[in-house]
Order: C-alpha cells, then structure tokens, then sequence
C-alpha cells in the first residue's frame, strides 16, 4: 500500500496537470496568450499559435491526470510507480526542451519556468522510490 504522502503527491500533481489541461483543452488561444497565468504569455513567446498542437497537449495532461488520480486512488506502491514513471515520461524531455530554450524570456521568468518544470520531475521522482508503506502481518491465533 502507498503511504499517506505518496498519494498527497500523486493527487496534487494531478490537480495541477488537470487544471492546464482543462484550460488548454478548452480554451486553447486563452491558455496559449495567458499561460501560466501569474506572469503571462510563456506559451506564446515560444512561438505562433498552434491550436491542435495546444488541445494535444492539454488533452495529454487530462491523461495524466487520470492517472496520476487514478494511481492514488487504487493505492498500491506498484501503480503509484507506474504513475510516476508515466509522469516522467513526459516531465524529462519537457524541462528539457524548456532549458534549451530560456534565453527569450526575462530573467525572472527564467527562473519560474526552470522553478516549476523541475517539481514536475522531483514530484515523480519522490513517489517512484518512496517505499510503500508495510502492511502488517497478523500473526496465527494461537490455541
């Protein structure tokens, strides 16, 4: 079974890709001029709009999500793991792109992407080799 904090992670991870993801998914010019929404247009100083390319990928962030919810809700350490290496899978090759392509972008929001792309792969990370929580074993009934 997972411990209480590995699906605190899984489930907040989750909230947080759903909430792109809704916002990308349904509102793909919204979430392309004002994403993420504290500072905006980091989506749109990467390049001309692209509104398939933006549903795509709000629609694989509800994916994750789903998975990410869905592993929390199951409970068991091998799911959880699972989750995370799927999050994964998407997290490493998308901070590394974002390194490669920061020089664009004010300082501050250098540091704010770098920031919150890096949770993206230390979340995962820490509920991959958090160890699952030990179940306890009842002992035979002695006579």
């Amino acid at each position: 079974m997972q411990r209480t904090i590995t699906r605190v992670l899984l489930i907040l991870f989750g909230l947080a890709e759903a909430v792109q993801g809704i916002w990308a998914t349904a509102i793909p010019m919204g979430f392309y001029l004002v994403f993420p929404g504290f500072r905006s247009g980091w989506v749109a100083m990467d390049g001309p709009f692209n509104e398939h390319l933006i549903r795509d990928f709000g629609s694989l962030s509800l994916a994750l999500t789903a998975v990410l919810i869905g592993a929390a809700v199951i409970g068991t350490t091998a799911v959880a793991r699972m989750a995370s290496i799927a999050a994964l899978l998407f997290s490493v090759p998308h901070i590394g792109y974002h390194l490669g392509h920061l020089a664009h972008f004010p300082v501050a929001d250098q540091v704010l992407i770098v920031v919150t792309l890096a949770l993206t792969v230390v979340v995962p990370l820490a509920t991959l080799v958090l160890p699952g929580r030990r179940e306890e074993v009842s002992s035979p009934a002695t006579p």
